[in-house]
């Protein structure tokens, strides 16, 4: 299939219908507007439904019953956005109901400006609501590999029963690049869903619930989950690493586009005193701690760049246990690095002259 010179937002609408999603459910709000925009247009077309509910919080709502119901759904915003559907978004992950949402970043805290920021970071993977709850999150590096986890995110949230986010920022939204879509799945082909509220047709009816009035049930079904997350944990870590091979001086742990901003930033620095390697985590949860430490064992000291104050750094500190030094750099508010200053901040780092 021929590429399609698309933005961002646009292919991750077009990822999604090719994923079997056939109803969205969503409020706009910048930098991610493109998606329902793109989606109000297309899922008719495909005899899909799109709903611009009264509000985000109305928005996540409706995705509890419709992923309740065994469809394919999903839902996208931006920070503030997202912020409000917290409590429905511990509801389904409660309720074990597979749903994706995308969270196209802006900077914060509160109304904060539309320019690109990471600083959700904490949000999505610690747990932005109430409860002993986690999500996958899936943090794409291009437009290609946004409309690629796209079916990755539906597949997983199946899987698992569980919701997935996807998290990328106002760059990797608004950017147009050339885009392939690989596979397209008819929603008629998926597995069934037995435990879905599909009326009961002869069978036990089923029960979506997260709520529990016994304590001792609602302790089992927190190990439940528990359990669950430790499969999540075992199974589906996704990185990649880049010129690392051999060891390195410093290794820069960047994610989605600033994870791009390095590559050109080593590359730049490729055949000089100092040698960088990349390491890229692409589940940010659950985070692929092991092999992060693998692969900081040969390397100097680590570097963390994020457009935020220091959140995934948190992590790569958790990894390296004091094991390792790791710095970190960050801009944040919509400013966005540049691979000049990821070389000032290595060369600082490694003790070279810049």
């Amino acid at each position: 299939m021929a590429k399609k010179l698309m933005k961002g937002c646009e292919a991750i609408g077009e990822a999604a219908i090719k994923a079997g999603c056939r109803l969205f459910f969503g409020y706009p709000i910048t930098p991610q507007n493109e998606i329902p925009e793109y989606m109000s247009a297309r899922l008719p077309q495909v005899g899909g439904t799109f709903v611009q509910a009264e509000s985000e919080v109305a928005a996540s709502n409706m995705l509890y019953g419709a992923a309740g119901a065994g469809c394919r759904v999903m839902t996208s915003s931006s920070s503030p956005g997202i912020s409000l559907m917290m409590e429905a978004v511990s509801y389904m992950a409660g309720s074990e109901l597979p749903v994706v949402i995308v969270n196209i970043m802006r900077g914060g805290p509160g109304l904060g400006g539309i320019l690109p920021s990471q600083s959700d970071y904490f949000q999505a993977t610690k747990g932005g609501g109430h409860g002993d709850y986690r999500c996958l999150v899936l943090a794409p590096a291009s437009v290609q590999e946004a409309a690629d986890l796209m079916h990755e995110a539906f597949d997983l949230a199946d899987k698992y029963r569980n919701p997935v986010f996807m998290l990328g920022d106002g760059l990797i939204g608004q950017m147009m690049e050339p885009v392939e879509f690989k596979t397209e799945i008819d929603p008629a082909s998926l597995p069934p869903k037995p435990w879905a509220t599909t009326g009961c047709k002869g069978r036990n009816p089923n029960i979506i619930n997260s709520l529990y009035l016994a304590a001792e049930e609602l302790e089992e079904h927190n190990w439940h989950l528990q359990r669950k997350y430790a499969e999540i944990t075992k199974n589906e870590k996704r990185f990649e690493t880049y010129n690392t091979e051999g060891g390195c001086d410093v290794l820069v742990v960047a994610y989605g586009t600033v994870a791009r901003i390095a590559r050109t930033a080593i590359d730049e620095m490729k055949g000089g005193p100092v040698k960088v390697g990349l390491f890229r985590p692409i589940t940010l949860w659950p985070y692929p701690t092991e092999a992060l430490w693998e692969t900081a064992q040969n390397a100097g000291k680590v570097l963390t760049c994020e457009l935020s104050c220091g959140q995934m750094v948190e992590d790569v500190r958790y990894a390296m246990m004091g094991r390792k030094t790791v710095a970190f750099y960050g801009r944040t508010g919509g400013v966005v690095m540049g691979p000049d200053e990821v070389i000032a901040q290595v060369n600082q780092l490694a003790g070279a002259s810049v």
